[in-house]
This record gives structure tokens, C-alpha cells and sequence, in this order.
């Protein structure tokens, strides 16, 4: 199937004030930084990352039909030949500027998402709900940084009707830049929690450089922040100081204008009741949670400023599915029946793990099944993380987790603040780890796994999906 056209070659010239070697190509359909994702036709930058250099893999890009790459002068006449080039001092200083283009060039109504936690749950469900009404460009996973904000603009088709933005930040000042090239209409901040605390003096630190998502916004566009944080008064100044021309709340705040009323299970999602600027309704979230429940209300409220109707936008959130690595679920097979995976292993932060543990708390078991955390150590929370991880204690028995398996030095806090009967294992790394779980697991269980992406919690999901996959229990017992 043929694409279309995402840029003209001229059109490309331009914004990536680039010279041209060999043959510009007519248009390209994509943009690619990847040769393992790169379609054919697309556009390559070969960006130079902490571990390897794009332009060592330009000619592979090309191999892969590749419609021309932008490499700098300094591997310009070693590439030559190879096909199209387009020749820049920088090539992510041109992928910005090519970003830039794309925002300037589109009528699309775009929302910036930040927080500690939810940034990319938040923005799918956007997607989802906005998608009914029209064209609905937004970044893929979590390209939120200094390249996957631009590389997300450069993909966005002229034909955009709605652009959602995900953007985040380790260090104060990282997203004033970002958020400069996306220039939102809206701004959410979904939370704020004790995350990067290695970079940051307080919470109240951490605050003040979320509100930098304010700074970036289109005149007169919307501030919308999470009501129920004590980090709110911070927010809403920073909202002030903005050209901010509205400031929403949301939350289960009485003061919220988007409040959460009820949230109850429903089957594989929940049932939500809501009140959106005085007007009460009731609608299902395809995803369980109150977390999502709550950043639901933040995904109506930017509906309602993006100008759509609420009713359509609520009922399409039945669709929503929570994201591989944030709470996508997997019922497993093993010989005696069947368990609940719960992904959460894409990394972690005391607030989400928190979350975490809650949805794990809030799903039934099976008959005779338990509730099994898998948890590995949350990074970057500078000297308060012996602390952080020994308070996740509370979270473990206010929500019923029957056995903890532990990974790493700082979850070793956790562990031992247990008493013995939900002691299920601690080791060192997750790999030593997984052995221990994969042999614990039971039909009826309900597992969740989550931690930081460096404790490499990950490959623990991914053994139990292989282990227990349905078609080796449907296998084994036709054997």
C-alpha cells in the first residue's frame, strides 16, 4: 500500500537548510532515526545517540529503501553515492528545524502532555477519543526528549486535524526548549511526584519544572492541572505567568472542574462517573484503574477546550487499552488453569508504583489465587530512595499483595520491611530474580510486574508470556 506524501524533496531543502548530494527524491512518506523500524520511502537522519552513530548505518537505511538520509558534512563524501543525501552541520539541529516546519505548517489543534507519571497513558487516550473527530497525529511510545519531540513533529501530516505531544524532562530547563517547538493550544501536567530526585533539591523543585510546559503554550490556549497534588499552587503560578488564557483543573478535588465522582470495576475496564464542567455523566474506561480513571479526566477536559463533543469523546474511551509496559494485562495458561500478567515493567517512580500495586489490589483473583508483586528498584531518587522504597510497604498492605518478589539493592528496603509471610524472594538483579517467580506462579494468581527500566523488569514479563502462553497450555494438554 502506498503512503502519502509526509514532505516534497524542495520542501525538505529549506527547513533542514541542507545542500543535496545526488538526486533529490520527488517526496519522502515517512521519517525514520531506526534502520530496524525504517519503511521504505522513508526519510533516515542519522542522529548521533550516546551509544552509536546513525550515519554508520546509513547505507543499511538505504538497503531498506530508504527515500535519502540527512547525515552531516564531516561522513558526507565517505556516503556519497550510496543515494540521496541531504548534507547539514547538525542533523538533529536539522531534524528540529524540520520539526519546527511542521508545526508551522499545520492547522491541527495540539495538546503537550507532562507528569511524574501517566505522560503516555494520557496521551493514547487522547488519541483514541480524538481520533473519532477527525485526523489524530501523536508520538509514538515515549518519544518525549530532545529527539523523539522533534522526530514526533517531523512525522506530522499537513492533514492533521489534532496533534498530542508527549514531553518529559530528568533536569530543570529540558522542557522549556521542547515545549517551544510544539507550542500547544493545550498543556496537561498529570502529576507531580519524587522522581529524578538525584537532579532536583525538593518535589516542589521537581514542580517548577513541569510548569515549564505553561511557558510554551499558543496565546489565550489552556492550562490544564491535576487538582488534587500539593504541588498545585506552584503549577497554577506558573500557569499565570504563562500566555495561558484559561486554567483547568481536574481531579477528585470538590474545586476540580473536571472531577472524578466514582470509579467502579467493569469487566476489563471500569465504570466511570464523572462531572465536566457541571454537566454529570457516566461513561467506560476499556482500561481498569483509578489512576487512568482520574488522567481520564484530564483527557475530557482537553476534549472540551479542542472544541469536540463530550458525549462521543467519553464513549470513545471504551476503546482505550492501557499501553504494553503501563497495565496492558495477558491471561496466562498454566496446567492447573489460568492467572492475571499485569504489565507495569516500563520504569517506575513511588507515585506509579503506587498506582501499580492499587490495580493490582483492585483485580480479582482467581479461586484460591494470590496477589504477587515483582518489583524492581525505582532509579534516580538521590539520597530519599532507602526511604521511598521502604514506604511502598504501606501501598503492599492496603492493597492485599499476598507475596513481593524483590530486585535490587534499593528494593532489598522493601523486602525487608515485609514481615516474612509476604516475603517471596529477593535477589540481586531481575534475571536472578525471574527463576524464583516463573517457578511461584499459580492458576488464579494475579501478577504485577513494575520497576525502573535500568532493574530490567521487563524480560520477567516476556519469560512469563513465554512460559505460560496459551497455545503451550493447549499443547500440553492435548499431550
Amino acid at each position: 500500500m502506498t503512503r502519502d506524501q509526509l514532505w516534497s524533496g524542495l520542501g525538505l531543502v529549506g527547513p533542514l537548510q541542507a545542500r543535496v548530494g545526488g538526486a533529490l527524491p520527488r517526496g519522502v512518506g515517512g521519517v525514520s532515526i531506526d534502520t530496524r523500524t525504517l519503511e521504505p520511502g522513508d526519510l533516515f537522519f542519522a542522529i548521533k545517540g550516546d551509544a552509536s552513530d546513525g550515519h554508520d548505518f546509513v547505507s543499511a537505511a538505504f538497503a531498506k529503501g530508504a527515500a535519502a538520509a540527512v547525515v552531516d558534512e564531516a561522513h558526507a563524501d565517505a556516503l556519497a553515492g550510496g543515494g540521496p543525501l541531504l548534507i547539514v552541520r547538525d542533523t538533529l539541529a536539522a531534524m528540529q528545524r524540520l520539526g519546527v516546519a511542521a508545526r508551522e505548517r499545520t492547522q491541527a489543534r495540539i495538546i503537550a502532555v507532562t507528569g511524574s507519571a501517566g505522560k503516555t497513558s494520557t496521551k493514547e487516550a487522547l488519541r483514541t477519543a480524538l481520533s473519532h473527530f477527525g485526523a489524530t497525529h501523536a508520538s509514538a511510545a515515549s518519544y518525549n526528549n530532545h529527539w523523539g519531540v522533534p522526530l514526533s513533529l517531523a512525522r506530522m501530516p499537513s492533514t492533521s486535524r489534532f496533534g498530542v505531544f508527549e514531553i518529559g524532562m530528568n533536569h530543570a530547563g529540558e522542557i522549556t526548549p521542547l515545549v517551544a517547538m510544539v507550542r500547544p493550544h493545550i498543556a496537561i501536567v498529570t502529576n507531580v511526584a519524587p522522581v529524578h530526585l538525584e537532579h532536583f533539591a525538593s518535589v516542589a523543585a521537581i514542580a517548577e519544572a513541569k510548569g515549564e510546559i505553561f511557558s510554551g503554550l499558543a496565546k489565550g490556549g489552556v492550562a490544564l492541572i491535576n487538582r488534587d497534588i500539593a504541588e498545585y499552587p506552584i503549577l497554577e503560578r506558573s500557569a499565570r505567568l504563562s500566555p495561558a488564557g484559561h486554567i483547568v483543573s481536574f481531579g477528585g478535588s470538590a474545586a476540580a472542574d473536571a472531577r472524578l465522582l466514582d470509579v467502579s470495576p467493569e469487566g476489563e475496564g471500569s465504570r466511570v462517573r464523572a462531572d465536566i464542567f457541571g454537566r454529570e455523566i457516566s461513561f467506560r474506561l476499556g482500561a481498569p484503574g483509578l489512576h487512568l480513571a482520574m488522567n481520564a479526566m484530564a483527557v475530557l477536559a482537553a476534549c472540551k477546550a479542542a472544541g469536540v463533543a463530550l458525549d462521543e469523546a467519553a464513549a470513545a474511551l471504551a476503546e482505550f487499552a492501557a499501553p504494553a509496559g503501563r497495565g496492558a494485562r495477558h491471561t496466562l495458561h498454566t496446567k492447573k488453569g489460568v492467572f492475571t500478567l499485569i504489565d507495569e515493567s516500563y520504569n517506575a517512580n513511588p507515585a506509579s508504583m503506587r498506582a501499580a500495586l492499587a490495580l493490582a489490589g483492585s483485580t480479582a483473583t482467581g479461586a484460591h489465587g494470590r496477589r504477587i508483586a515483582a518489583l524492581g528498584d525505582m532509579l534516580e531518587l538521590g539520597p530519599e530512595s532507602p526511604r521511598l522504597h521502604a514506604e511502598l510497604a504501606e501501598a503492599v498492605f492496603e492493597n492485599g499483595v499476598d507475596l513481593v518478589f524483590a530486585a535490587g539493592p534499593m528494593m532489598k528496603r522493601l523486602y525487608d520491611a515485609l514481615p516474612a509471610e509476604r516475603q517471596g524472594a529477593w535477589r540481586d538483579s531481575s534475571a536472578e530474580l525471574e527463576p524464583l517467580l516463573l517457578a511461584e506462579v499459580d492458576a488464579g494468581d494475579v501478577i504485577v510486574v513494575k520497576g525502573s527500566n535500568g532493574s530490567r523488569m521487563g524480560p520477567i514479563v516476556a519469560a512469563l508470556k513465554q512460559r505460560f502462553a496459551p497455545q503451550a497450555a493447549d499443547a500440553t494438554e492435548q499431550a
